[in-house]
């Protein structure tokens, strides 16, 4: 008689700017808990934002595997850049660290990588862009990820880059109105420079965009930095 097939509990773990979530995720990345989250500590060393993940952990109980987002490029598990963190996260190998940790098998990825894979179709071209503390992009095509996109810190306009003026510090700097503004340009930019057949705006300031966006543009809720964490798992 077959036996049952054990359930994989994924701990899913988003990293951000301004705040560290947590979940559980079963491993088609459907939600087993609630969401945890924590404040972004300053300085965002990796030893305090260290202890933070050891406290979700803890509080959203067993799990088998972990799957980190980060914000900023991964290479083989290390966080290369880390420019809305501590200096110190550069050259940090984080997926060797949090496994000696937690005595589980972890990998990471780039945070908007992570999200895309939670919104993506699968077909065609599809860009990922997160607005948040920073700005996150990630490629995909036909379903795969193609490594290495890093839009955030690309010379856009007036020798500012794309996170200067929809990151955080532009939202406050040029007001909800005029950012809106510059988002409306960026997605025509954006797709005389891909050719996408779709755009997913994401991250946690996506809910600021009053515009009216094209038909092959959509938001999608910031919880999908989280239930991505499945996929990197999928073989």
């Amino acid at each position: 008689m077959p036996q049952p097939k054990t359930q994989i509990t994924i701990l899913a773990i988003d990293v951000g700017g301004t705040g560290i979530k947590g979940l559980l995720l079963d491993a088609a990345g459907k939600p087993l808990t609630e969401k945890e989250r924590v404040a972004t500590p300053n300085p965002a060393t990796p030893e305090a934002m260290l202890v933070l993940m050891d406290q979700i952990a803890q509080k959203l109980g067993k799990f088998d595997r972990v799957s980190v987002g980060f914000p900023g490029v991964v290479k083989r598990g290390a966080t290369m850049t880390a420019h809305n963190l501590d200096p110190k996260w550069i050259g940090f190998d984080l997926e060797k660290v949090l496994s000696r940790r937690w005595k589980k098998p972890v990998r990471v990825a780039n945070d908007a990588a992570v999200q895309g894979f939670a919104a993506i179709h699968g077909k065609g071209v599809e860009l990922v862009i997160t607005l948040g503390t920073g700005f996150g992009s990630s490629l995909f095509t036909h379903g795969y990820l193609v490594s290495g996109l890093e839009l955030a810190h690309h010379p856009w306009h007036k020798n500012k880059t794309y996170e200067d003026f929809l990151g955080i510090r532009g939202l406050r700097k040029h007001g909800r109105k005029r950012w809106n503004k510059l988002v409306g340009k960026a997605i025509t930019q954006l797709e005389a420079l891909f050719n996408y057949d779709h755009l997913y705006i994401g991250g946690g300031n996506a809910h600021k965009i009053d515009i009216p966006l094209p038909k092959n543009v959509t938001r999608v809720p910031n919880e999908d930095g989280l239930l991505g964490g499945a996929a990197l798992w999928r073989e």
